[in-house]
């Protein structure tokens, strides 16, 4: 395969990426706008559903901020009912911060938007297309993770 056509095909597969995003961001979309949360605490909410319990440092580094500000962030997303505070049990000197049972229902619920519109649209294929397109979907994740670690 020559490499224009591997750049090509790249870029075929990107327009097309990019059109399925369009078709299906209403869907997505619709969670999202009912979620009453500014970006930093959206942000927190998602690091805290990819990643469990963190200390408020942990957040800061993360998000490029000071303590402070994540502290007021997290405040307000505790307010919410959407996270809880508690003490590092090998570091009582640690806060630690993970979602409550509402924020996971809140970022499970924004993760899946879409999903049903997709099985919509899965259910169109044919067997063999989707027995390819599964072998496709695995050997990107393989990728993702040898690129990105195994968190995928």
């Amino acid at each position: 395969m020559k490499v224009d056509e591997r750049e090509e095909l790249i870029a075929r597969i990107g327009e097309a990426q990019h059109a399925l995003g369009r078709i299906f961001a209403h869907d997505r979309s619709m969670p999202l706008l009912a979620v009453n949360l500014t970006m930093q605490q959206l942000k927190v909410a998602l690091i805290l559903a990819s990643r469990g319990s963190v200390s408020g440092q942990e957040l800061a580094h993360t998000l490029g901020t000071g303590l402070g500000t994540v502290t007021g962030i997290v405040d307000r997303l505790v307010a919410q009912g959407l996270v809880t505070r508690r003490e590092d049990p090998s570091d009582r000197r640690i806060r630690r911060v993970e979602l409550s049972d509402a924020g996971r229902r809140m970022t499970e619920e924004l993760a899946d938007a879409g999903l049903a519109s997709y099985r919509v649209l899965l259910d169109r294929l044919d067997l063999d297309t989707l027995r390819q397109l599964e072998d496709v979907m695995q050997k990107l994740r393989a990728a993702a993770a040898e690129l990105y670690g195994t968190w995928c």
